[in-house]
């Protein structure tokens, strides 16, 4: 389905390029621990995904997506062995027909409330053979107004037992947070993130509270293209990174799925 994707070889050069960067910088950070590197591609056409799928040496297959819509127009082109992450505001009436459409949507790491995942469990059961549907609770930790994210707290509590105990097709893989831009610009050379510090927080509570221990705990899902070192650091499960390795999006109004690179936007 692929196949008539057209690829510029010298805009593939450049990804692989930024990518392979990227990389190495994780596996620095990271110090022998696997962080996963999501590639984060929203606004960005389906050839720029295609040349870092097709290519051996960066071997990316985890990419990441912000709307829903662009999100199932793409992958109806792209290889399907993809590992689509869906990480941006989610409304709940897309979240049955996102998790119903795509068998490799893999994680979904904006829930923030009861109604969301219960859709997206109704959504996954369209695919009773499929594995089930990675979740991450995300977490307002900067308390600002602009930021979805459940409350640290009791709030969480409720939401993580309610992906538990009542959501048969999808799996609490672990929690994330954007936190504060401004927050992790200020954030000097070994100095902690105060977001990540309470993501960590919050995790290592609900994995007591829960008895979510061993490989059944929680991961932690922080850090993007500017602060994506420290959250690492911190200890730093996932990483979604996208303007580091694909270069400046274009305005949302100008973006239109198609199958060649778009002249100018990348």
């Amino acid at each position: 389905m692929s196949d008539g994707i057209k690829i510029d070889d010298m805009r593939a050069k450049t990804l692989v390029s930024a990518l392979q960067a990227v990389q190495a910088r994780v596996t620095k950070a990271a110090s022998g621990r696997n962080v996963l590197l999501v590639a984060v591609s929203k606004l960005k056409p389906p050839a720029d995904i295609l040349a870092l799928y097709q290519d051996e040496s960066v071997k990316q297959r985890h990419f990441g997506e912000n709307y829903a819509q662009e999100l199932m127009e793409k992958a109806a082109m792209l290889p399907k062995d993809i590992q689509w992450h869906f990480i941006g505001g989610l409304q709940s009436n897309k979240c049955k027909p996102l998790a119903s459409t795509l068998p490799n949507l893999h994680t979904v790491s904006s829930v923030d409330s009861l109604k969301k995942a219960t859709q997206l469990n109704l959504g996954r059961s369209s695919f009773p053979t499929s594995p089930p549907l990675h979740i991450h609770i995300q977490l307002n930790t900067s308390g600002e107004a602009s930021k979805s994210g459940t409350v640290p707290g009791p709030d969480t509590t409720a939401l993580a037992q309610h992906i538990i105990k009542e959501c048969s097709h999808l799996k609490l893989a672990g929690l994330m947070t954007i936190g504060a831009i401004a927050r992790s610009k200020a954030t000097g050379e070994g100095e902690e993130n105060e977001d990540f510090k309470v993501l960590k927080e919050e995790r290592d509570r609900l994995v007591g509270e829960l008895g979510l221990d061993g490989e059944a705990g929680l991961e932690l899902s922080m850090g993007m293209s500017e602060d994506f070192e420290g959250a690492i650091g911190m200890g730093s499960d996932e990483v979604r990174v996208g303007s580091t390795i694909f270069g400046t999006r274009p305005a949302k109004e100008d973006f239109k799925v198609k199958g060649d690179v778009e002249e100018g936007k990348a």
